[in-house]
């Protein structure tokens, strides 16, 4: 088995809702990202606000000036919300147009990162902007995941799969909690979601308690309680460190860092890392 590299760095973003953003913030995060230089930048959802050509267009622009490789998955906002027909019959037919299939993998030395969409263009609910899983892809997800060895194993995903404590609004996904015990119990290292336009990182309680739920804030004005912000990642061979980056109105500074214990650890590395309490992050100037 080879070494594992000494860091691995991911950029996690979500919820920049392309018509309703953050201008300032999301102009800000791609000098802030190009500065801190990530091994991978992933986005986990609501590029847009109301699924318009003319948002995924400005989406399309601000992914192209992010660091590369990327993974991206849609969000319950990247379905047409006027266009009764796009949402019924091809929900995320610009999504695929303007971001694109092929991010929905990313094989890199030491790392793989698989995308799957809980969003759905239309449901048998009143809310349609809560999350649904397939076990059948998360299955296939996993088993994939397994086959990449010792690497950092990441899920993107828009809703939470379990909710997070304290958060502003519900995923309510259907069979998330099923889905999340089966990536806990594959050994899933990371699983990223937005939705909730709050920071959070948890571990999971099954298999062997090291899978993490973590959440992004948003880079739009529909701020829920925390200023607009991203998550900063880094896995190291002993531990994985999850740092929000908070929006000031100047620039982006780290919040909190939350530290975890990686996968393969050795028993000597785990003494005072605490993990499986579920944190959220407030910031002071949300609205």
């Amino acid at each position: 088995m080879s070494a594992r590299p000494p860091r691995l760095r991911v950029a996690h973003l979500a919820d920049p809702h392309f018509g309703c953003e953050d201008e300032a913030a999301a102009d800000a995060v791609v000098a802030a990202l190009k500065a801190l230089a990530p091994d991978l930048t992933a986005v986990a959802g609501d590029l847009t606000f109301e699924g318009r050509s003319r948002e995924f267009v400005q989406a399309q622009a601000w992914l192209a000036r992010l660091p590369q490789p990327q993974i991206a998955t849609a969000g319950n906002h990247d379905a047409p919300l006027w266009n009764v027909a796009a949402r019924l019959f091809a929900p995320f037919g610009r999504f695929n147009a303007y971001v694109g299939c092929p991010r929905g993998e990313i094989r890199l030395p030491g790392l793989y990162a698989r995308a799957l969409n809980t969003a759905r263009g239309m449901q048998a609910r009143l809310d349609w902007s809560k999350g649904s899983i397939r076990l059948d892809e998360t299955r296939r997800a996993v088993a994939d995941m397994r086959a990449a060895g010792d690497a950092l194993k990441i899920l993107v995903c828009h809703h939470p799969l379990v909710e997070p404590k304290a958060a502003a609004v519900s995923g309510a996904v259907h069979r998330g909690m099923a889905a999340a015990r089966l990536l806990a119990e594959g050994g899933v290292d990371l699983i990223l979601t937005g939705h909730v336009h709050q920071p959070f990182a948890f571990a999971l309680p099954w298999g062997d308690g090291l899978s993490l739920c973590v959440g992004a804030g948003t880079l739009s004005r529909r701020t829920r309680g925390a200023p607009p912000c991203f998550s900063l990642i880094d896995a190291r061979p002993g531990t994985i460190e999850v740092t929000p980056h908070e929006w000031t109105g100047e620039g982006f500074a780290p919040a909190r860092t939350m530290v975890f214990t990686r996968r393969g650890a050795p028993e000597s590395r785990r003494a005072g890392v605490q993990n499986g309490e579920v944190t959220t992050l407030p910031g002071p100037s949300g609205r």
